[in-house]
């Protein structure tokens, strides 16, 4: 592959940084574009997450891309291409539910990196903002590039049949998720609890010593609840709210999030930057809740299979995945933007699920647990499932639009990185200074 055509691969992939812990030396800039520098230690941050995916480069060949990188970033800032930092903490969330989901808990996962999550987010963050700038720029530059179906056709029309990409079996899948509702007595039981720390914490006991035994917050339980450095956009606004107008030393009502019920107490506050102790209780969800979730679920299948009421209408009324509901339960593949998926790359629980079902078909209710622990019930119809079979515009209009479009794209990219290199600043060390001409 072409070389800057690979260096644009690379830099779309937003996954490997954060693959595990790392510890490098910085030890001075090897290569600078306009203000952005190159360290040794970025190389050396580059070659370890590559080597984690199984590949290999030269330092020159990463240098490359980072060079690619540092432009991006130094244009975007010129074009006032700005990433906001509620953006950058989406981002760093998804992140740190994909760990978590990979290797267990939050627990396990601070254990890994022997940090607290709220560290390992504050050094991801410079990583993510960085990538998500140059990302941001590359759209800008390409966004343009539309192609017609008259020009894919032609595209593809190109494309020897044998060049053309085997699909596995792939399924078109929609979704219907219940959650169990919390019952009243046990967020009154939570809230309860919260007060009668909090009184203990009034009357002299330790609000660290309570944090680590009744925590339910493993991010931060170990640590006697403590949170250093606190600026807004870090938490839900509700903590915030609630965070930055206590004076130091006080110690909050119990109030509630997503996450469940906390108290809080303030320790240093630095103009907008806070240092806090917190303690979460999580409502208890019962037996009786999860059976209720189950039977509501039940009933609506059953209203489904009986016609009384479309799938597409339940999503919409009763589902509570905010990312489907709305398009009658019907399940985005985040990876292509598509709606179909390839088998091979399913969930193993809905794997199972729809192993055995017909299109058209709906699948059972199933209990579900998300990477946080919580518990769910689950739906899914099966609206297609497609044979293996190669590439065609019949079938895989969408896919070979893509394909096109993006050949178009970088292109495009090829031709900007080319034009801006000959009006940019850049400085290559010693050893470097051929890496990219």
């Amino acid at each position: 592959m072409n070389k800057m055509l690979r260096a644009l691969a690379l830099l779309t992939l937003a996954a490997p940084l954060w693959a595990q812990p790392i510890s490098v030396q910085v030890d001075g800039v090897v290569a600078q574009v306009g203000k952005e520098i190159i360290l040794q230690s970025d190389i050396a941050i580059q070659r370890d997450a590559l080597a984690r995916e199984g590949q290999t480069l030269t330092d020159c060949q990463m240098i490359r891309e980072l060079l690619l990188e540092k432009l991006l970033i130094h244009h975007a800032a010129i074009d006032s291409v700005i990433i906001a930092e509620e953006e950058v903490d989406e981002n760093i969330d998804r992140r740190i539910d994909q760990l978590v989901g990979q290797i267990g808990t939050e627990r396990r996962l601070e254990e890994y990196y022997g940090k607290t999550i709220l560290e390992i987010k504050e050094e991801m963050r410079p990583l993510m903002r960085n990538q998500m700038t140059a990302q941001r720029m590359q759209m800008t530059i390409t966004e343009t590039i539309e192609v017609t179906p008259k020009e894919v056709e032609d595209a593809v029309a190109l494309i020897p049949l044998d060049s053309l990409p085997l699909i596995g079996t792939e399924v078109e899948l929609a979704q219907i998720i219940i959650e169990p509702k919390v019952s009243p007595q046990a967020e009154q039981d939570a809230i309860d609890r919260l007060n009668q720390l909090r009184d203990r914490i009034l009357g002299g006991s330790s609000f660290a010593t309570m944090a680590i035994l009744y925590s339910e917050d493993p991010g931060s339980n170990r640590n006697g609840g403590e949170y250093k450095g606190i600026k807004r956009g870090v938490f839900v606004k509700e903590f915030e709210a609630i965070a930055f107008n206590l004076r130091p030393g006080e110690v909050s009502a119990p109030f509630r999030t997503e996450y469940g019920f906390h108290i809080v107490q303030l320790q240093v506050k630095r103009g907008e930057e806070l240092d806090l102790r917190h303690i979460l209780i999580k409502p208890k969800v019962e037996q009786a809740d999860l059976d209720a979730a189950k039977n509501t679920l039940d009933s609506l299948r059953s209203a489904i299979l009986a016609g009384s009421i479309t799938f597409e209408k339940v999503a919409e009324t009763y589902s509570a995945d905010e990312e489907s509901k709305l398009n009658g339960g019907v399940m985005m593949n985040p990876m292509t933007t598509d709606v179909r998926w390839n088998v091979e790359n399913l969930d193993r629980g809905i794997f199972y699920a729809i192993e055995k079902i017909q299109p058209g078909e709906i699948s059972e209710p199933a209990l579900v647990r998300k990477p946080d622990g919580q518990e769910i019930f689950r739906i899914l119809q099966l609206r297609d499932r497609v044979a293996p079979h190669r590439a065609n515009l019949a079938q895989d209009f969408s896919l070979l639009k893509n394909y096109v479009q993006n050949q178009r794209k970088q292109a495009k990219m090829l031709q900007w990185v080319e034009d801006k290199k000959s009006e940019t600043y850049i400085f290559q060390a010693p050893g470097y200074e051929g890496c990219w001409n």
